[in-house]
């Protein structure tokens, strides 16, 4: 099984500059003007340009907006060094989101993208989430 992963956006080609700048990515393929390939990462992320307003899905009760949203699903984007990184990502336009936060694991920062995505920095430690799991 392979895991892709879709990012909505309302603006692709800030999108790409953002994640591209952020993250270190590189754009693979293109689709026309509405869907880029972002590689560099253990798995592709798919930026997928929608406009607000439109419905995420048929029937959806609410509409797409882009302003920052909470799901229960977010990209952890896992670095060497977490400074760096959360400069890195920053200056390419994320908002940090409260303080560093220390854990068993290694180090967190909580950021949203332009698009109201949440996105957690995570720097590992010792044996990383083996830190916290539990015995087989």
């Amino acid at each position: 099984m392979d895991l892709l992963v879709n990012v909505d956006v309302d603006d692709l080609a800030r999108a790409v500059a953002f994640y591209t700048q952020a993250f270190g990515l590189r754009v693979g393929r293109r689709f026309g003007g509405a869907a880029a390939e972002l590689l560099g990462a253990s798995s592709p992320i798919y930026l997928l340009e929608n406009r607000a307003g439109s419905a995420p899905y048929p029937g959806a009760a609410t509409p797409r907006e882009y302003g920052r949203h909470w799901t229960p699903v977010h990209l952890d984007v896992a670095v060497p060094a977490l400074e760096p990184a959360l400069a890195r990502a920053e200056a390419a336009g994320a908002r940090r989101e409260g303080d560093v936060a220390e854990r068993p694991w290694g180090r967190m920062a909580r950021l949203a993208d332009p698009f109201g995505h949440g996105i957690c920095l995570l720097e590992f430690r010792g044996r990383g989430y083996d830190e916290i799991a539990d015995p087989s």
